[in-house]
């Protein structure tokens, strides 16, 4: 069974930042695709970003493109998302996902395979 802890979310103001990570307890010899979304309160859980294994390869929303960073250090089996320049409209529920069946860019929220329990990013305007 693989776990997902999120952790770093919490209270900012506009324009300021957060770092959020993700430790997974996955097998080691397994290479996995990692992402991030989101569900803001009323609506649909959304895709934020994603990253292959080897991180070469990152893939974004358009609306987090240019202030959101994507990372992850395989050898603590975590992934991190940095954001920047944190607006209203990114207050929301965040949650890292694993995609087991594949190394490489996963952005379809019904193709992951585990996800955390969320962790809480609320920006005050």
């Amino acid at each position: 069974q693989v776990q997902l802890a999120e952790s770093g979310g919490g209270l900012v103001q506009t324009g300021e930042s957060l770092r959020l990570s993700c430790a997974a307890s996955v097998r080691t010899g397994i290479r996995y695709a990692m992402s991030w979304f989101r569900q803001a309160p009323g609506k649909e859980r959304e895709f934020v970003a994603a990253i292959s294994w080897g991180g070469a390869s990152r893939n974004y929303a358009d609306s987090v493109k240019g202030r959101f960073t994507i990372s992850r250090d395989n050898a603590k089996n975590t992934v991190y998302l940095h954001m920047n320049s944190l607006k209203p409209e990114d207050t929301a529920v965040y949650y890292c996902a694993a995609d087991l069946k594949q190394s490489g860019v996963a952005t379809n929220p019904n193709g992951m395979d585990y996800w955390g329990k969320g962790t809480l990013v609320t920006v005050s305007s």
